[in-house]
């Protein structure tokens, strides 16, 4: 099945690129600033707003930090909180959907009309509301870091996840496996979790993929706001809100982060196509 799904997927060439470029930005997150020996935090006055050069590929920042080390700092904390985002919401999703699919009644009624309100709240004002609840909390590792932010994003993502999860079982839990199962003993969690949920697979890894690229849009926006991670940490998102009043004279510090945000997001949203396709199961090959 992995050998066939491989096939598939190679074929989707912009799948291919978004995977190569996602590897790509990854590595230089996390190796850039240890192999060049930069501090991303370090400032030198006397180099602030140098256009792109040999030596600072991207420009500098209003306090002289090398932006090209800065936007890979920057990159390994929006793609973590993305990815980490991305798992809170696929756990919490998986487990609503495949809860109201399964048991159906009065469980699916409740908790489906809690993911509708939860579709018809704004997004964005929900994100900045429950950001600050956390960071006014008592619990400390909630309130400081890229905590919040994480659990916010997770919080206001579930409700897609939930409803595919919950249309897949719905579907397969009317299958004759199911039914063999249970005529050989089986109980409801072995057949939620060794029956079901392998077979339900696909749609989970496509939304999980799709929910990377969403994750790092709505932290971007929310630090863009100033509600997000708190500077000096920094991110691409607070990077472009810094950058807002340097538009006329040093475009470069809104441009190269903005730039990696559209490249990264796009780049998860090929794979998540080309993984669609190739776990398709009415998949032709010609």
């Amino acid at each position: 099945m992995l050998s066939l799904t491989w096939r598939h997927f190679r074929r989707h060439k912009l799948a291919l690129t978004g995977m190569f470029i996602v590897a790509v930005l990854v590595t230089g997150a996390v190796a850039i600033p240890a192999i060049t020996g930069y501090d991303p935090g370090r400032t030198k006055i006397l180099d602030r707003y140098l256009a792109p050069s040999l030596e600072h590929p991207m420009g500098t920042d209003s306090l002289g930090r090398d932006m090209f080390v800065r936007s890979m700092d920057g990159g390994r904390i929006s793609l973590l909180i993305g990815l980490l985002a991305m798992f809170l919401s696929i756990i919490v999703g998986t487990f609503v959907g495949a809860i109201a699919g399964f048991y159906g009644g009065w469980l699916d009624n409740l908790l489906m009309r809690v993911a509708d309100i939860m579709l018809t709240l704004p997004t964005l004002f929900v994100a900045i509301l429950l950001t600050q609840l956390l960071r006014a909390g008592v619990v400390p590792f909630l309130s400081a870091g890229i905590v919040p932010i994480i659990l916010v994003i997770a919080v206001t993502s579930w409700m897609g996840v939930a409803r595919v999860v919950r249309a897949s079982f719905l579907s397969l839990k009317e299958k004759d496996f199911v039914d063999a199962a249970r005529a050989a003993g089986a109980r409801n969690q072995r057949i939620m979790v060794r029956h079901i949920l392998p077979n339900a697979m696909s749609p989970i890894i496509v939304a999980a993929t799709l929910r990377v690229g969403a994750a790092i849009i709505t932290e971007s926006g929310l630090s863009y706001l100033g509600f997000g991670v708190q500077p000096p940490i920094p991110t691409w998102g607070n990077m472009l809100r810094n950058a807002q009043s340097e538009m006329d004279y040093a475009p470069w510090t809104a441009i190269f982060p903005g730039l990696f945000i559209f490249i990264t997001v796009i780049a998860a949203n090929y794979i998540g196509d080309g993984l669609r396709d190739a776990l398709d199961p009415h998949h032709v090959e010609r």
